[in-house]
């Protein structure tokens, strides 16, 4: 039997995501996007949400290992059900907590910003490169979490933010070993307990800024721009020619 690329549990009003693609680095596929969407949706009051990652990485972001199968269609599809996903976790009516160790890329990132708390293991290295593929996928919510200047500063070449660094700009909200997690959930699962579920609903849509119409079209302007395919084979080239750089030197 083929295990389930995102596992779901749900216990004493915990629901726990674990993207469930290790050798791929978690990579998100469709599948594992409509995985997470789903369970966000369709559970009912959970008191809080978990996102961590199977594996040594959290997740490598998009899955791009058939992007030479795919048109731009199918990509533009692809990147908005992401995005509709992201908008899901970061408008939940509960709070989420992102658990992320190791590599946190692309969509992946995304994913780690939309949550309500986030957590980071001390050796994550956090990268947003879409936009070296003209991809504006989560630029506002970056924007509105840690504000215009260090989210351009991030996004202009998307280079990799270390622990501390995400820590200090309030990408992260905590930086904690693997062996503390289960006190931390446990810490924040025992505050949620403390105000009923009516509360925590109407607290958080009271304070959300709502920018998913614009978002959405912000990825239709990006992504739904012709010759989006080509662009993601030229970056993956030019990640491969760095690499190759940097094993030479």
């Amino acid at each position: 039997m083929t295990a389930p690329v995102v596992t779901t549990t749900l216990d004493d009003g915990v629901l726990t995501l674990t993207l469930n693609r290790p050798a791929a680095s978690n990579a998100l596929s469709l599948d594992m996007a409509e995985a997470i969407y789903s369970a966000i949706t369709s559970v009912p009051c959970p008191r809080l949400a978990v996102i961590k990652g199977n594996g040594k990485n959290f997740c490598a972001g998009f899955d791009l290992s058939d992007v030479e199968a795919l048109s731009d269609a199918d990509l533009l599809w692809r990147f908005l059900r992401i995005e509709t996903m992201l908008q899901a976790v970061h408008h939940a009516p509960f709070p989420t907590i992102a658990l992320a160790q190791g590599h946190i890329i692309g969509a992946g990132a995304d994913l780690f910003a939309a949550c309500s708390y986030r957590i980071a293991a001390p050796e994550a290295k956090l990268r947003f490169p879409g936009w070296n593929f003209e991809l504006a996928l989560g630029t506002r919510r970056l924007e509105r979490l840690i504000g215009k200047d260090a989210a351009l500063d991030i996004l202009l070449d998307g280079r990799i933010v270390l622990a501390q660094e995400a820590k200090a700009v309030r990408l992260a909200t905590q930086i904690a070993d693997q062996s503390e997690w289960p006190k931390t959930i446990e810490t924040l699962a025992a505050r949620t307990a403390q105000m009923s579920a009516f509360s925590t609903q109407q607290m958080r849509s009271i304070a959300a800024t709502d920018t998913r119409a614009q978002d959405i079209a912000s990825v239709v302007a990006t992504a739904g721009r012709p010759g989006l395919r080509a662009r993601i084979l030229d970056y993956q080239r030019a990640v491969k020619e760095a690499r190759e750089k940097r094993r030479q030197s």
